[in-house]
């Protein structure tokens, strides 16, 4: 052995790209090899201490240990530092078709199917607030049967599996299926802006960085259809705080929509909401698989 082929500072990226030469996958190879570049760029740019490197073993290891069946702290890191986003939006360029957005970390059980038009807020908390929409193909077609899975936050600011001792289990969330002309709606309570948990070491990030922790108010949709490449994204409400400062940089300005108040006693008769609602119609669009 030479001492090229031995590791130094100057050559440290290449020796060890040069162990993963064997790498049965061509992309697991290619991913990693990348990583090991960007990351030995990156120590030597800051010229990373062993103080810090030790933080950072200690930071990750924290956030491992806060993560359980209901709460996922990696994705909460990705969010807060933009990955989600990024990988969702370069997955899923748009080419017409509804923008997608993150996931987010609470779609953590199955959203229980519902019949359309039901009502979502099994609790009743909130302001009434009826969703309308449709899923069209990229040519306008109506895709009937097509699946809106929904999920929300409730008036204040909380998931179901964030307060299981005090919110009914699936509270605000809803599997639907389209009728045969792509129409789908139910009915909810408007959707509040919130903080996501900081509670944990995201939260020591956020607070490190002085960055605050709130998401506008939105609601969850994921649209498939057999045939069609699914969608994930959200419908954020227009006059929400924190659209321009989210804080997993979900915002898109296509998701942002107006919720305006309906003061109509027989239309809310009709939907058998109170008068005055609130409501919002949700043309969703799917690009071919």
């Amino acid at each position: 052995m030479t001492s090229s082929e031995l590791f130094s500072e100057e050559r440290s990226a290449e020796v060890v790209v040069a162990s993963l030469a064997n790498t049965p996958d061509p992309r697991l190879r290619t991913v990693l090899s990348s990583l090991v570049r960007h990351l030995h760029d990156f120590v030597k740019d800051v010229e990373l201490t062993e103080a810090e490197w030790d933080a950072a073993i200690a930071f990750l290891t924290a956030t491992g240990q806060k993560c359980d069946a209901l709460r996922q702290e990696f994705v909460l890191l990705s969010d807060v530092l933009g990955v989600s986003m990024l990988v969702e939006t370069i997955n899923h360029r748009s080419g017409g078709a509804t923008e997608s957005t993150v996931l987010g970390p609470f779609h953590l059980v199955d959203s229980p199917p519902r019949e359309l038009g039901e009502q979502i807020s099994l609790d009743g908390k909130g302001e009434p607030c009826l969703v309308t929409g449709r899923v069209i193909g990229p040519d306008g077609e109506a895709i009937g049967g097509a699946s809106v899975d929904v999920w929300q936050a409730n008036e204040d600011g909380f998931y179901d599996v964030q307060r299981p001792e005090t919110i009914p289990a699936s509270n605000l969330r809803g599997l639907f299926t389209a009728a045969a002309d792509g129409t789908f709606w139910f009915r909810t309570v408007l959707p509040r802006y919130y903080p996501i948990p900081t509670d944990g070491p995201v939260g020591d990030l956020l607070r490190a960085t002085g960055r605050h922790p709130y998401r506008p108010a939105h609601i969850h949709f994921i649209v498939q259809a057999a045939g069609y490449a699914p969608v994930t994204t959200h419908l954020f409400v227009a006059d929400s705080p924190y659209l321009e400062s989210d804080a997993v940089f979900g915002v898109k300005p296509t998701l942002v929509r107006d919720f305006p108040t309906v003061d109509d006693p027989a239309r809310a008769a009709a939907v058998d909401l109170p008068n005055p609602f609130r409501t919002v119609d949700f043309e969703v669009s799917l690009k071919k698989a």
